[in-house]
């Protein structure tokens, strides 16, 4: 047992908690979880989720700022809708990054490249609309979730699948939660 992924998954669980519960004390969580992932992916040869977390790091860093401004008067975050149109340019985004990782990560020793490069090109797209409070982005991580259990389960990365197992739950209930509100 690995106990930098059971440190990354406790942070991971209190992150998802606190995150399907709009607060903005997910982002501490958050940013603990992925630093230690980082290091876990890299040295499992998951260059992309490597990679990744470095941006989630940025990612929760601006999505803190952003959300400390968001406030709702209860003091949770107002959920917004993307426009219809701006669906293709969120798919087009998440397949051309999906593709560009599996590209490069071909060229190296990466232990799985399209899985990798799949799972790290559709997190860019969910996550950014995260940060921007769209409700959409919600489906696209149900979807990531689904897929980063068989990437890490193909590790043998366990912990992390579990955690994503229950990313994958969370991500069901945030949907649900953002949706009525």
């Amino acid at each position: 047992m690995n106990p930098w992924e059971l440190l990354a998954s406790a942070f991971g669980l209190a992150n998802i908690v606190l995150l399907a519960r709009r607060s903005v004390w997910n982002f501490p969580c958050g940013m603990a979880m992925v630093s230690i992932l980082a290091v876990v992916f890299w040295n499992s040869r998951l260059y992309a989720v490597a990679g990744l977390q470095v941006f989630f790091l940025a990612a929760q860093v601006h999505g803190l700022r952003a959300w400390l401004k968001a406030p709702a008067d209860d003091g949770q975050v107002l959920v917004r809708r993307l426009a219809r149109g701006q669906w293709p340019m969120v798919a087009l985004a998440g397949v051309f990054a999906s593709a560009a990782l599996a590209a490069m990560l071909m060229q190296t020793d990466a232990a799985a490249p399209v899985a990798d490069g799949a799972v790290a090109g559709w997190s860019l797209a969910a996550q950014l609309l995260t940060n921007l409070r769209m409700l959409e982005s919600w489906p696209i991580w149900v979807a990531i979730n689904i897929a980063s259990i068989g990437l890490y389960a193909s590790q043998a990365l366990w912990i992390t699948a579990g955690l994503y197992v229950v990313f994958l739950i969370g991500a069901l209930y945030s949907w649900q939660q953002w949706r009525r509100a």
